[in-house]
Protein backbone atom coordinates (compact mmCIF):
# COMPACT_ATOMS: atom_id res chain seq x y z
CA UNK A 1 0.00 0.00 0.00
CA UNK A 2 1.04 3.84 0.17
CA UNK A 3 1.50 5.36 3.06
CA UNK A 4 3.23 8.70 3.99
CA UNK A 5 5.56 8.74 6.38
CA UNK A 6 8.87 10.73 7.86
CA UNK A 7 12.33 8.80 9.12
CA UNK A 8 13.66 11.85 10.53
CA UNK A 9 12.44 14.98 12.37
CA UNK A 10 11.97 17.94 10.25
CA UNK A 11 9.87 19.89 8.07
CA UNK A 12 7.09 19.20 5.99
CA UNK A 13 10.04 18.12 3.27
CA UNK A 14 10.77 14.87 5.28
CA UNK A 15 6.88 13.31 4.84
CA UNK A 16 7.50 10.55 1.84
CA UNK A 17 4.94 8.94 -0.03
CA UNK A 18 6.01 5.34 0.31
CA UNK A 19 5.31 1.70 0.07
CA UNK A 20 4.93 -0.02 2.85
CA UNK A 21 3.29 -3.23 4.44
CA UNK A 22 -0.27 -3.46 4.96
CA UNK A 23 -0.91 -2.83 8.35
CA UNK A 24 -3.71 -5.49 10.09
CA UNK A 25 -5.97 -5.35 12.83
CA UNK A 26 -5.28 -6.93 16.28
CA UNK A 27 -7.67 -7.70 19.26
CA UNK A 28 -9.91 -4.95 19.76
CA UNK A 29 -8.93 -3.04 16.64
CA UNK A 30 -10.43 -2.62 13.14
CA UNK A 31 -8.79 -2.10 10.12
CA UNK A 32 -9.87 0.51 7.58
CA UNK A 33 -9.83 1.11 3.41
CA UNK A 34 -8.91 5.50 4.39
CA UNK A 35 -11.26 7.22 2.42
CA UNK A 36 -10.01 10.82 4.18
CA UNK A 37 -7.44 11.73 6.79
CA UNK A 38 -8.01 14.58 8.73
CA UNK A 39 -5.01 16.98 9.03
CA UNK A 40 -4.33 18.11 12.42
CA UNK A 41 -1.92 20.50 14.10
CA UNK A 42 -0.81 17.58 16.12
CA UNK A 43 0.39 15.39 13.02
CA UNK A 44 3.24 18.14 12.44
CA UNK A 45 4.36 18.68 15.75
CA UNK A 46 5.21 15.45 15.93
CA UNK A 47 6.77 15.54 12.55
CA UNK A 48 9.06 18.30 14.23
CA UNK A 49 9.72 16.31 17.21
CA UNK A 50 8.36 18.54 19.42
CA UNK A 51 8.03 16.70 23.07
CA UNK A 52 4.22 15.55 23.65
CA UNK A 53 3.88 12.98 25.95
CA UNK A 54 0.52 11.32 24.80
CA UNK A 55 2.63 10.66 21.54
CA UNK A 56 5.56 9.14 21.78
CA UNK A 57 7.06 8.83 18.35
CA UNK A 58 9.35 5.98 16.77
CA UNK A 59 11.45 6.86 13.50
CA UNK A 60 10.59 5.76 10.87
CA UNK A 61 6.65 6.68 11.59
CA UNK A 62 3.67 7.19 9.88
CA UNK A 63 1.53 10.36 9.57
CA UNK A 64 -1.95 10.57 11.16
CA UNK A 65 -4.38 10.19 14.05
CA UNK A 66 -7.50 10.46 12.06
CA UNK A 67 -9.48 9.15 9.23
CA UNK A 68 -12.90 7.70 7.91
CA UNK A 69 -13.26 4.70 5.72
CA UNK A 70 -14.70 0.90 5.37
CA UNK A 71 -14.01 -1.72 7.74
CA UNK A 72 -12.22 -4.10 5.59
CA UNK A 73 -10.96 -6.12 8.17
CA UNK A 74 -11.70 -7.12 12.19
CA UNK A 75 -10.12 -8.00 14.88
CA UNK A 76 -10.35 -10.57 17.64
CA UNK A 77 -12.73 -9.68 20.31
CA UNK A 78 -14.47 -6.89 18.17
CA UNK A 79 -18.04 -6.49 18.46
CA UNK A 80 -20.68 -4.56 16.49
CA UNK A 81 -18.90 -3.64 13.51
CA UNK A 82 -18.57 -5.46 10.10
CA UNK A 83 -16.91 -5.15 7.32
CA UNK A 84 -18.34 -3.20 4.49
CA UNK A 85 -19.62 -0.71 7.34
CA UNK A 86 -18.64 3.14 6.89
CA UNK A 87 -16.71 4.54 9.96
CA UNK A 88 -14.51 7.56 11.74
CA UNK A 89 -12.27 7.00 13.95
CA UNK A 90 -8.91 7.76 15.35
CA UNK A 91 -5.84 5.40 14.88
CA UNK A 92 -2.38 5.69 13.82
CA UNK A 93 -0.39 6.34 10.55
CA UNK A 94 -3.83 7.50 8.70
CA UNK A 95 -2.41 9.58 6.05
CA UNK A 96 -2.41 5.88 4.28
CA UNK A 97 -4.49 3.45 2.10
CA UNK A 98 -5.27 1.45 5.26
CA UNK A 99 -4.87 2.10 8.53
CA UNK A 100 -5.79 0.28 11.48
CA UNK A 101 -8.31 2.39 14.12
CA UNK A 102 -8.34 2.04 18.31
CA UNK A 103 -11.65 4.01 18.53
CA UNK A 104 -14.58 4.40 16.03
CA UNK A 105 -18.16 5.04 15.30
CA UNK A 106 -20.80 4.65 12.52
CA UNK A 107 -20.71 8.05 10.21
CA UNK A 108 -23.96 9.41 10.78
CA UNK A 109 -26.28 10.04 7.67
CA UNK A 110 -25.72 12.45 5.62
CA UNK A 111 -21.89 12.53 6.56
CA UNK A 112 -19.20 12.45 3.75
CA UNK A 113 -16.22 10.40 4.39
CA UNK A 114 -14.29 13.99 3.94
CA UNK A 115 -16.30 15.66 6.42
CA UNK A 116 -15.74 12.86 8.62
CA UNK A 117 -12.94 12.85 9.17
CA UNK A 118 -12.66 15.99 10.18
CA UNK A 119 -14.01 15.20 13.84
CA UNK A 120 -12.71 12.71 15.84
CA UNK A 121 -9.63 14.63 17.36
CA UNK A 122 -11.42 17.43 17.17
CA UNK A 123 -14.61 16.84 18.89
CA UNK A 124 -12.51 14.67 21.73
CA UNK A 125 -10.06 18.07 21.95
CA UNK A 126 -13.25 20.72 21.95
CA UNK A 127 -14.97 18.36 25.00
CA UNK A 128 -12.15 17.69 26.96
CA UNK A 129 -11.02 21.60 27.06
CA UNK A 130 -14.42 22.74 27.74
CA UNK A 131 -14.32 20.30 30.95
CA UNK A 132 -11.21 21.24 32.27
CA UNK A 133 -11.05 24.80 31.73
CA UNK A 134 -14.60 24.70 34.12
CA UNK A 135 -17.14 26.89 32.13
CA UNK A 136 -20.60 26.13 32.74
CA UNK A 137 -24.36 27.05 31.48
CA UNK A 138 -24.74 30.70 32.13
CA UNK A 139 -20.92 32.03 31.97
CA UNK A 140 -19.13 33.04 29.42
CA UNK A 141 -16.03 31.69 27.45
CA UNK A 142 -13.47 32.81 25.60
CA UNK A 143 -11.76 31.36 22.42
CA UNK A 144 -8.57 32.81 21.07
CA UNK A 145 -8.13 31.19 17.57
CA UNK A 146 -11.54 30.22 17.11
CA UNK A 147 -12.22 29.58 13.55
CA UNK A 148 -10.24 26.23 13.16
CA UNK A 149 -11.52 22.86 13.71
CA UNK A 150 -11.30 22.49 17.53
CA UNK A 151 -12.64 25.76 17.79
CA UNK A 152 -15.21 25.66 15.11
CA UNK A 153 -16.31 22.51 17.44
CA UNK A 154 -16.01 24.48 20.59
CA UNK A 155 -18.34 27.19 19.43
CA UNK A 156 -20.95 24.74 18.90
CA UNK A 157 -20.82 22.52 21.55
CA UNK A 158 -20.63 25.66 24.27
CA UNK A 159 -23.52 27.22 22.92
CA UNK A 160 -25.48 24.11 22.60
CA UNK A 161 -24.78 23.57 26.51
CA UNK A 162 -26.14 27.42 27.24
CA UNK A 163 -22.89 28.82 27.40
CA UNK A 164 -21.60 32.42 25.75
CA UNK A 165 -18.70 32.05 23.67
CA UNK A 166 -16.80 35.53 22.70
CA UNK A 167 -14.21 34.21 19.78
CA UNK A 168 -11.62 36.13 17.98
CA UNK A 169 -10.13 35.23 14.75
CA UNK A 170 -9.27 37.40 11.41
CA UNK A 171 -11.29 39.55 9.85
CA UNK A 172 -12.57 36.82 6.74
CA UNK A 173 -13.89 34.85 9.18
CA UNK A 174 -16.05 37.18 11.72
CA UNK A 175 -19.20 36.06 9.58
CA UNK A 176 -18.37 32.75 9.87
CA UNK A 177 -17.57 32.85 14.28
CA UNK A 178 -21.10 34.19 13.99
CA UNK A 179 -22.47 31.60 11.84
CA UNK A 180 -21.91 29.66 14.63
CA UNK A 181 -23.61 31.29 17.69
CA UNK A 182 -20.37 33.35 18.67
CA UNK A 183 -20.18 37.17 19.49
CA UNK A 184 -17.15 37.70 16.91
CA UNK A 185 -13.65 40.29 16.91
CA UNK A 186 -10.59 40.28 15.94
CA UNK A 187 -7.30 39.37 16.91
CA UNK A 188 -4.42 41.68 16.34
CA UNK A 189 -3.21 45.26 18.30
CA UNK A 190 -6.32 46.20 20.79
CA UNK A 191 -8.04 43.14 20.48
CA UNK A 192 -7.72 42.40 24.61
CA UNK A 193 -9.09 46.31 25.10
CA UNK A 194 -11.77 45.12 22.48
CA UNK A 195 -13.07 41.88 24.64
CA UNK A 196 -13.11 43.50 27.77
CA UNK A 197 -15.85 46.06 25.83
CA UNK A 198 -18.11 43.14 25.47
CA UNK A 199 -18.41 41.94 28.82
CA UNK A 200 -17.00 39.54 32.08
CA UNK A 201 -15.18 36.33 30.67
CA UNK A 202 -15.17 33.87 33.09
CA UNK A 203 -12.75 31.30 31.11
CA UNK A 204 -10.49 30.94 27.99
CA UNK A 205 -9.08 28.80 25.99
CA UNK A 206 -6.16 29.41 23.42
CA UNK A 207 -6.36 27.11 20.75
CA UNK A 208 -3.86 29.03 18.23
CA UNK A 209 -0.56 29.71 20.50
CA UNK A 210 -0.10 33.41 19.22
CA UNK A 211 0.96 34.53 22.45
CA UNK A 212 -2.09 35.60 23.88
CA UNK A 213 -1.82 33.83 27.58
CA UNK A 214 -0.92 37.24 29.34
CA UNK A 215 -3.59 38.73 28.10
CA UNK A 216 -6.27 35.83 28.69
CA UNK A 217 -4.90 35.05 32.33
CA UNK A 218 -5.63 39.28 32.82
CA UNK A 219 -8.87 38.66 31.83
CA UNK A 220 -10.15 35.77 33.17
CA UNK A 221 -8.63 37.24 36.89
CA UNK A 222 -7.27 33.67 37.09
CA UNK A 223 -4.61 31.26 35.23
CA UNK A 224 -6.48 27.92 36.39
CA UNK A 225 -9.30 29.49 34.11
CA UNK A 226 -7.40 29.80 30.97
CA UNK A 227 -6.21 26.33 29.14
CA UNK A 228 -4.06 26.01 26.14
CA UNK A 229 -3.65 23.36 23.67
CA UNK A 230 -1.20 25.27 21.31
CA UNK A 231 1.48 27.25 23.71
CA UNK A 232 3.71 24.71 25.22
CA UNK A 233 5.13 27.69 27.28
CA UNK A 234 1.56 28.14 29.21
CA UNK A 235 2.60 26.20 32.41
CA UNK A 236 5.40 29.07 32.70
CA UNK A 237 2.70 31.49 33.36
CA UNK A 238 0.81 29.13 35.62
CA UNK A 239 -1.85 27.93 33.00
CA UNK A 240 -2.42 24.29 32.11
CA UNK A 241 -1.34 23.08 29.04
CA UNK A 242 -3.70 20.32 27.50
CA UNK A 243 -2.26 18.00 25.24
CA UNK A 244 -3.35 14.32 26.78
CA UNK A 245 -6.18 12.82 25.19
CA UNK A 246 -9.68 11.78 27.09
CA UNK A 247 -11.98 9.14 26.11
CA UNK A 248 -12.00 9.09 21.97
CA UNK A 249 -14.93 6.46 22.26
CA UNK A 250 -16.90 9.01 24.62
CA UNK A 251 -16.45 11.84 22.20
CA UNK A 252 -17.02 9.99 19.07
CA UNK A 253 -20.29 8.76 20.51
CA UNK A 254 -21.10 12.72 21.45
CA UNK A 255 -20.29 13.92 17.82
CA UNK A 256 -22.51 10.99 16.37
CA UNK A 257 -25.21 12.61 18.83
CA UNK A 258 -24.57 16.77 17.85
CA UNK A 259 -24.50 16.05 14.12
CA UNK A 260 -27.54 14.05 13.95
CA UNK A 261 -29.21 16.93 16.37
CA UNK A 262 -27.77 19.13 13.77
CA UNK A 263 -25.74 20.74 16.63
CA UNK A 264 -22.39 20.50 15.46
CA UNK A 265 -21.03 21.09 11.59
CA UNK A 266 -17.52 21.52 10.46
CA UNK A 267 -16.73 22.33 7.09
CA UNK A 268 -13.75 21.30 5.61
CA UNK A 269 -12.04 23.75 4.49
CA UNK A 270 -9.62 22.29 1.67
CA UNK A 271 -9.05 18.55 0.64
CA UNK A 272 -5.26 17.46 -0.82
CA UNK A 273 -4.52 14.14 -2.06
CA UNK A 274 -2.00 12.01 -0.58
CA UNK A 275 0.88 13.15 -2.41
CA UNK A 276 0.41 16.65 -1.41
CA UNK A 277 0.49 15.59 2.75
CA UNK A 278 3.71 18.13 2.72
CA UNK A 279 1.72 21.26 1.22
CA UNK A 280 -1.20 19.97 3.69
CA UNK A 281 0.84 20.62 7.39
CA UNK A 282 2.34 23.96 5.16
CA UNK A 283 -1.29 24.81 4.77
CA UNK A 284 -1.59 23.80 8.99
CA UNK A 285 0.95 25.71 9.97
CA UNK A 286 0.16 28.89 8.48
CA UNK A 287 -3.00 28.82 10.41
CA UNK A 288 -5.82 31.32 9.76
CA UNK A 289 -8.53 28.03 8.73
CA UNK A 290 -11.97 27.96 8.51
CA UNK A 291 -13.15 24.55 9.44
CA UNK A 292 -10.72 21.60 8.49
CA UNK A 293 -8.26 20.04 5.90
CA UNK A 294 -8.59 16.60 5.31
CA UNK A 295 -6.72 14.15 3.11
CA UNK A 296 -8.51 12.69 0.40
CA UNK A 297 -7.32 8.76 -0.83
Amino acid sequence: MKRVSFAEFGGPDVLQLMDAEEPHAGPGRIRIAVRAAGVNPVDWRIREGQVLGAHPTELPSGVGLDASGVVDEVGEGVEGVGIGDRVFGEGSSTYAEFAVVSAWARMPEGLTFEEAAGYPSVVETALRVIHEVGVRPGQTLLVSGASGGVGSAVLQIARDRGITVIGTAGAANQDYLRSLGAVATTYGEGWAERVRRLGRVDAALDLAGSGVIRELVELTGDPRKVISIADLGAPELGVRFSGVAGSVPKALAEAVDLISRGKLHIPVEKSYPLAEAAAAHIDSQAGHARGRRVIVI
